[in-house]
């Protein structure tokens, strides 16, 4: 009987996501701006009334200048010019500050974003990218963007309008000084256009290069303990320096781009400014203007030239921030496990997720959520969660997140899946299936596809074809919050975050009771261990666990997955470093827990698992046999191999 085609995957989960064409950096830099529009837009204002106030000032100095030429007093004109300085200096001062403080709230923004993105990224997704990359572009790319975010903004709005109104003021002081003054101002323009593009790119390749340099030393962090003992020191920090010195070239060339901007813009200021001197004496002596004209003008003057290296910068920097936001962007397009959010004017929140899972979440905090199949699910404001299913019959899930209920059947069906576009399989038609409750064992030479199995489970990969099922239903049609919380996953190298051993036992578990920790402990055999560190399970355990030893660190992941209460637990080679003693007494704690819940286990010791409900053996991405222990031997001539070179073949 031909099975049904398996449905298509949801958009954003393709089995091989490729991530997308870099964005464009300016598209990318308008989107982290809009949201701080009104701040901007204060800062902005702030300022621009005090450079208003600083035009004012030259006029007012021209006053000063007239009623001294002429006897006439002159301190109601100083009074004015000395508050016109003061009151523009301290507005100057407060549009800055504005402008800081919003780039503030616009890169927490971003990294927030930033984080949330990456930590819903496909494994696949992560597993094909740089860590070390990764986190520049947390890090470096958004402190780029807070740096030039106010010069930037400043230039582009307080610089250009500034520049025209004194442009406009100097015109109407004296026309033929006003053409000296454009020629330069048509001069920078020019320099700008050809310079500002090469600093763009320079500023990308010199983040690119200190991402490059994050994920070299991401590496040999990662791997501390097998640098030393190889005697890698050396080799490691020459990979080092090497990205260092890839970093600094770059940055040189970004550095050179700005000061060919910034040296030239200065120079043709003050070229202009001895051709204006010289034309307005020759002017002055002609009696075409008066020296109180001159003196205005010049003082425009003055004020224009930082004007315009501020617009030549601000340009510097707008490149320099496109290519922040770029790299920033080009993360937001690799593919994610995305859940999208619409909350309604009635407060109502409806929640989209990739299988086409439509959640409602209520003022009341109660959400209720309608799935593809019927289910009604509804949460409480006190985090239960009651299901309705099609039949009538209701479940409850906890606030932890562990879903009340029986244990969950499992059936692979003509699976196949291959890791990469263009590499072989790993797994070839792979069709088995486990009956809810039990112990069911994953054996096999390495490469098999064993751990494959899981990572479909846990839906870390898609199959190319075929079906995943649990309890009767393709696990695409599941929603991945509850398909992930109703399975607990103990990997193989069982990692340990950095934190307390508290932090680690709960993560994932919503405040689970002093009876849970305590069950769990005793389960795994850690409560002998809590209890002779020094602040208990208050005791910070290093960086990956590195204050436990490796037999500690998977009684922990073991543990952590208990306090979830799963329905589906998946153990890959949970005991492979305990010693015997520990590896006795956990086997029969799984046997145990076997009874009330669907275990799955891979083992390369056969001696952990000769007693399991059924064995599957599987060889090159294909099962080839399915039995009890004593089934296989007498069946199936690899198992029987495999157990004899254990001495497990009686």
């Amino acid at each position: 009987m031909t099975a049904p085609a398996a449905p298509a995957a949801p958009a954003g989960t393709a089995a091989h996501p490729e991530p997308g064409r870099p964005r464009s950096g300016h598209r990318a830099l308008l989107e982290h701006l809009r949201p701080q529009r009104g701040r901007l837009t204060a800062g902005v204002v702030t300022g621009l009334v005090g450079s208003v106030l600083g035009l004012a000032q030259p006029l007012a100095a021209e006053r000063v200048v007239d009623d001294l030429g002429h006897g006439r007093p002159a301190a109601g004109p100083v009074v004015v010019l000395s508050l016109l300085v003061a009151a523009g200096a301290v507005l100057v001062g407060l549009g800055h500050y504005l402008l800081q403080c919003s780039a503030e709230s616009l890169v927490r923004t971003a990294r927030c974003r930033l984080t949330d993105r990456i930590l819903r990224l496909r494994v696949c997704v992560v597993e094909r990218a740089e860590p070390g990359d990764l986190i520049a572009r947390v890090t470096s790319d958004t402190t780029l963007l807070r740096q030039t975010t106010p010069l930037m903004v400043a230039a582009a709005v307080t610089g250009t309008l500034v520049t025209v109104a004194t442009v406009v003021l100097m015109g109407l002081l004296d026309a033929v000084l006003l053409g000296v003054t454009l020629t330069v101002v048509a001069l920078v323009a020019v320099l700008v256009a050809v310079v500002a593009p090469r600093i763009g790119r320079a500023t990308r390749g010199t983040q690119e290069a200190v991402g490059r340099m994050g994920a070299a030393l991401e590496r040999a962090l990662g791997a501390f303990r097998t640098v030393k003992a190889s005697g890698a020191e050396r080799q490691e920090t020459a990979a080092l320096h090497r990205a260092a010195e890839e970093a600094r070239r770059a940055g040189v060339r970004a550095a050179a781009w700005e000061a060919v901007s910034a040296t030239a813009s200065a120079v043709v200021v003050q070229v202009s400014f001895l051709v204006v001197l010289g034309v307005g004496g020759a002017r002055v002596a002609s009696g075409d203007i008066r020296v109180s004209t001159l003196v205005a003008f010049l003082l425009y003057l003055f004020a224009l030239a930082p004007r315009i290296s501020q617009m030549a910068e601000g340009v510097g920097q707008l490149q320099m921030a496109a290519a922040a936001a770029g790299r920033i962007g080009d993360v937001e397009e690799l593919a994610a496990e995305r859940t999208d959010r619409v909350r309604e004017e009635d407060g109502t929140e409806e929640v989209r997720e990739e299988d086409g899972t439509d959640r409602v979440r209520e003022e009341d905090g109660t959400e209720e959520v309608r799935e593809e199949d019927g289910t009604d699910r509804v949460r409480e404001e006190d985090g239960a969660e009651e299901v309705r299913e099609e039949d009538g019959s209701d479940g409850v899930r906890e606030e932890d997140g562990s879903a009340a209920g029986g244990p969950l059947g499992v059936a692979f069906d003509r699976v196949c899946f291959g890791y990469r576009p263009g590499t072989p399989r790993v797994h070839h038609e792979v069709t088995f299936t486990v009956p809810a409750r039990g112990l069911t064992a994953f054996v096999g030479p390495s490469g098999a596809g064993k751990t494959t199995v899981f990572s479909l489970l846990e839906r870390f990969y898609e199959p190319d074809s075929g079906r995943v099922l649990l309890d009767g239903r393709d696990i695409r049609q599941w929603p991945l919050a509850l398909l992930r919380a109703r399975i607990g996953y103990v990997e193989q190298d069982a990692p340990v975050l950095a934190g307390t051993l508290r932090d680690n036992l709960t993560l994932g578990a919503a405040d689970p009771s002093a009876g849970d920790l305590a069950r769990a402990l005793s389960l795994t055999r850690l409560d002998a261990v809590a209890d002779r560190l020094p602040h208990g399970l208050d005791t910070d355990v290093g960086h990956r666990g590195s204050r436990l030893s490796g037999g500690e660190r998977q009684r922990v992941a073991l543990a952590r997955a208990l306090l979830r209460r799963p329905r589906l637990l998946l153990l890959d080679e949970a005991t492979s470093q305990l010693d015997a003693a520990n590896e006795a007494a956990l086997r029969e704690t799984i046997a145990d827990l076997a009874r009330d819940t669907t275990v799955l286990v891979v083992a390369h010791r056969l001696s952990t698992v000769t007693s399991a409900d059924r064995i599957v053996v599987m060889e090159a991405g294909r099962v080839r046999a399915v039995g009890t222990h004593a089934e296989l031997l007498a069946r199936d001539a690899l198992y029987r191999r495999l157990a004899r070179t254990q001495s497990l073949d009686r």
